[in-house]
């Protein structure tokens, strides 16, 4: 099977062997669950709880605030303690509804769809949007959203990411050997949705059982193929994954849809299957809690809201004093402060490591070597764009097409003379993506 794959990206250490050999464990949470109410791209859901209710594991407690929003469901049954700001992994305050755990896990009653095969489509898109369910793997787009494109006919391609490419991440690799099925059924969900589509499977080669598990699965359906990409990354960024597998570019300026593809990753595909086959909305992912600091790294099935000290906790907490702590991966995750914050629908990992490598890196001036434009997914020149940015020329930025950068890192990897071109380009197209927001 000929490997696909991109130009540009990387091969920094990936440190899955630290989780990917050991199944999914589950996390019961602590006496108090957070749920953010922005916990997705677009307007925050609005609370239909007040303090003082008694809430029902799988019940509706925070309706979608527009069309780009998604509502938010309790994962355990107990009593509405507060509606106030909290701290999330971010570090910002967001407007939360806090839930008192009676550690019953009493779950409110779902009435199970109908074959989704007699259903129609705005039906099925009805049902994901009533479950809640975003993008899990980081973005937090509104699935609903992304499967009411203007024009269905005209999608080709149903992709499922399975690439997995950040470093250190195993939940993809363990869902797809513990619950292929329910990956596979999530796919056949979307090509009931886009008639005209073929369903594509795209996982890296460094996952050959997954492959070879998928195919098999997959062997009678017509629709649906397993393409290997090559072990690379960022090549599970959604522009990356939709030229190595179709051949097909997209821009800033694009969605996957206007070049005929709809791309989710394996947590997402799944949470659309429970849905739709079991009625359950979205109220757990799975997580990643690994690095070398960690007493026992592994993926585990967590309950959105638990804190993750809780998390942590499950994992026998910390072998080692750690000197960084990363919500997500070590290119595109960021520093936590605090473990005493939610895990949401968007948080894929908790990594912990004994050393903090890049802030014992002492950045010097560029020596013009060129490797973080032979690196670069977007074809971009980074170490031009990073020196925009420091000098606030947003003209000559956006001249520069500073608005492809993905913020994927592998330009800060590479750089001999260690400057922090990601941050500083990630700076500019944060102000922006702002002043385009306000306009």
């Amino acid at each position: 099977m000929r490997k696909l794959t991109f130009v540009g990206g990387i091969h920094p250490y990936d440190g899955k062997e630290l989780s990917r050999d050991k199944p999914i464990r589950d996390v019961l949470p602590g006496n108090e669950l957070v749920y953010p109410l922005s916990q997705h791209i677009g307007a925050p859901a609005q609370p239909v709880v007040a303090k003082g209710d008694r809430v029902l594991a799988g019940q509706k407690i925070a309706a979608g605030g527009g069309f780009v929003s998604a509502p938010i469901h309790a994962s355990v049954s107990g009593i509405v303690k507060a509606v106030e700001p909290r701290r999330v992994a971010t570090g910002d305050m967001v407007m939360s509804i806090v839930v008192a755990n009676d550690g019953q896990y009493e779950e409110m009653v779902q009435a199970v769809p109908a074959s989704y095969e007699d259903l129609s489509r705005e039906q099925i898109i009805e049902i994901i949007g009533e479950a809640g369910i975003v993008g899990m793997g980081g973005a937090g787009f509104p699935t609903y959203v992304k499967l009411s494109p203007q024009k269905p006919e005209k999608i080709e391609y149903c992709i499922a990411n399975c690439a997995e490419c950040e470093p250190y991440l195993t939940s993809d690799y363990r869902r797809m050997l513990e619950e292929p099925e329910k990956l596979v059924e999530g796919l056949k969900i979307y090509l009931k949705l886009f008639k005209n589509a073929q369903g594509i499977l795209a996982v890296e080669d460094n996952k050959p059982e997954c492959i070879e598990l998928l195919k098999k699965l997959t062997a009678g359906e017509p629709k649906i193929g397993v393409k290997a990409l090559k072990t690379k990354y960022p090549q599970g960024g959604e522009r990356q994954l939709i030229y190595a597998v179709t051949g097909r570019k997209i821009n800033s300026t694009m969605l996957p849809a206007d070049v005929g593809c709809v791309v989710n990753n394996v947590d997402t595909l799944t949470a659309v299957c429970r849905a739709v086959t079991e009625g359950k909305p979205l109220t757990e992912r799975i997580v990643t809690v690994t690095g070398d600091a960690v007493a026992d790294p592994r993926n585990f099935r967590v309950r959105i809201g638990t804190s993750y000290e809780d998390v942590l906790e499950a994992a026998r907490g910390f072998r080692w004093k750690p000197e960084k702590v990363i919500c997500g991966g070590p290119m595109m995750g960021f520093s936590m402060f605090d473990l005493s914050v939610p895990v949401t629908k968007t948080s894929t990992a908790l990594l912990a490591l004994t050393q903090d490598e890049v802030s014992m890196m002492e950045p010097g001036p560029c020596i013009n070597c060129g490797r973080c434009v032979e690196v670069c997914p977007g074809r971009v020149i980074p170490s031009r764009l990073a020196d925009y940015a420091e000098h606030h020329d947003e003209e000559a930025f956006l001249e520069n097409y500073g608005m492809e950068c993905c913020e994927c890192g592998c330009c800060s990897y590479v750089c001999p003379a260690k400057r922090p071109l990601t941050q500083e380009i990630k700076s500019m197209r944060k102000m922006q993506l702002a002043k385009r927001k306000k306009n």
